[in-house]
């Protein structure tokens, strides 16, 4: 479920919490889902238990998954997270694209490197999934 980088310089709690927000954005972690337990995740990853319980106190704080005393943590409703976040996304891209044509980007160029992006990310999931 959870594939940590410890090449990447970010704290682990930091990678667990994008983790956990790309498969609830993803869906595959629904609304209301039952999130592993902070002991289950931390023998799975072999970390400590206390870089789990950091990360779900943040996405906690974030908004993304509420507690219940006793019972676990759960997935949130994120719609508005997600439209709020997709919002943003879309107008750096905008930016970007932007800032990009009026360098003397062509349309052409834009597209094939969405082309390329899109087909290094199918290829990453795949290689994560094996």
């Amino acid at each position: 479920m959870i594939v940590l980088d410890y090449r990447d310089r970010r704290p682990l709690y930091e990678q667990v919490v994008e983790r956990f927000q790309e498969l609830i954005f993803r869906e595959i972690l629904p609304q209301d889902a039952k999130l592993p337990s902070v002991r289950s995740i931390a023998t799975d990853l072999s970390i400590n238990p206390n870089t789990i319980q950091r990360a779900y106190q943040e996405l906690e704080r974030q908004g993304y998954i509420y507690s219940v005393k006793g019972k676990g943590s759960f997935v949130a409703d994120n719609s508005r997270i997600r439209t709020a976040v997709q919002k943003e996304w879309k107008e750096r891209f905008i930016a970007s694209v932007e800032e990009g044509l009026r360098i003397g980007v062509t349309e052409e160029e834009i597209e094939a490197l969405l082309r390329q992006r899109r087909r290094q990310t199918v290829t990453e999931r795949g290689k994560r999934n094996d």
